[in-house]
């Protein structure tokens, strides 16, 4: 078995293979030097110092030894022969498979111009843990869940902090327009200059080109716009590549070949949809499911995706499918204190759920419900109105 990307999703693959009973090769590639580390702390522990980089590790090295793997760090795949059912990697090897799963995950997106910080790897939060303090300036580009947090963590250190970001208020694609503007006002109380409607162009030495031509001064730039699945090497291998690698409902690319993790978009019967999750408990779910389906189980992977995120002294969970909701409604709590629970409809179904300052068991039952496919009907008798007399 060969799985290319040595993170999160190709370690819980690796070990499901194991578990399962997998007593041959396996072989795992990764781009990055080292084991495989967690990334979600990159932004919160690792750039306010609170961690040392030796926390990230995923596994101990006793653990790792334990899998009996054949680790390829520091090699990237270059491309994919399925005919030969061989990869290829830039330091001229290959690596033969029986079964494969790609876990390559994403790259951040970039801005034209001068190089700026981006936030995916530990030498990322390093680089700009070290531009962080009383009397330094950043302009944070973008303001999704990354860099609201890189943002909020800036901020706690005494960073002078610029966030901009083009949509009028952030976030409400994902979670709502009520919701967002709760999350952007936690930046303007705790006195990060939060401009949005504004579009970047291009880094400068100096900071920031507006797309109106003017400058934002900066000594440190962070781009955090997104990121693009990392599918160049498979480039001419015949499987069918869209904003990821396209899988069917049971994770799978092509006969024997298996995604998993932020670059693998497939198919979730549960909701009907083809999605793509860059959440750090989604990468070591499908992992574990592709590895699964690998060895012939084959169910369908269907889960209910969970993402959380620290900003300030918020902490905000979420449950189901967020994007392209048709409406928003504040189940209890209050929006102004930011402590709540929203629920969210697509269609005629319940689809998701988001919690703000709120106790984990408060999100259960909800989750149970997305689960279980509960139409919207069964749900609005039990919920206020909206408190702008709308879809929040």
């Amino acid at each position: 078995m060969v799985i290319v990307g040595a993170s999160a999703a190709g370690l819980a693959a690796a070990e499901t293979l194991r578990r399962s009973g997998h007593t041959g090769t396996i072989t795992i590639i990764g781009d990055e030097p080292s084991a495989p580390y967690d990334r979600p702390p990159l932004s919160k522990e690792i750039l306010s110092g609170v961690w040392a980089p030796d926390r990230l590790p995923l596994r101990s090295q006793a653990d790792l030894d334990a899998l009996g793997l054949d680790a390829r760090y520091g090699r990237a795949a270059t491309g994919l022969d399925p005919t030969a059912r061989t990869v290829l990697l830039s330091d001229g090897s290959e690596a033969p498979y029986d079964g494969l799963i790609v876990a390559t995950g994403v790259r951040p997106r970039q801005l034209p111009g001068a190089p700026a910080h981006v936030l995916r790897t530990r030498d990322d939060a390093m680089a700009l843990r070290g531009r962080l303090g009383p009397g330094r300036g950043l302009v944070v580009v973008g303001a999704g869940f990354l860099g609201a947090e890189a943002a909020a963590t800036a901020a706690a250190l005494g960073t002078q902090v610029t966030l901009l970001e083009p949509a009028p208020v952030p976030l409400a694609h994902a979670v709502g327009e009520d919701v967002g503007r709760v999350l952007a006002q936690a930046h303007l109380d705790h006195g990060v200059d939060l401009r949005t409607g504004i579009t970047v162009t291009e880094v400068v030495p100096s900071g920031v080109r507006l797309e109106d031509g003017s400058l934002v001064e900066a000594e440190t730039v962070l781009v955090a716009v997104g990121s693009r699945p990392n599918t160049e090497w498979l480039a001419g291998s015949g499987l069918t590549l869209d904003d990821g690698v396209v899988c069917d409902e049971f994770s799978a690319a092509a006969p024997g070949v298996y995604g998993a993790g932020d670059v693998a978009r497939w198919h979730n019967p549960l909701f009907n949809t083809s999605m793509r999750i860059e959440h750090r408990t989604n990468a070591a779910e499908q992992g574990m499911a592709a590895a699964r389906n690998l060895l012939g189980a084959q169910r369908p992977y269907a889960p209910v995706p969970y993402f959380w995120s620290d900003q300030y002294d918020m902490k905000i969970r979420a449950y189901g499918y967020l994007r392209g909701h048709d409406e928003v409604r504040i189940s209890e709590g209050s929006l102004p204190e930011r402590k709540f629970l929203a629920v969210y409809r697509t269609g005629g179904h319940l689809t998701g759920v988001l919690s703000v300052g709120m106790p984990p068991k408060s999100t259960r039952p909800w989750q149970r419900a997305i689960a279980t496919r509960t139409p919207w009907h069964d749900v609005a008798p039990t919920l206020p109105p909206s408190p702008t007399g709308r879809a929040a």
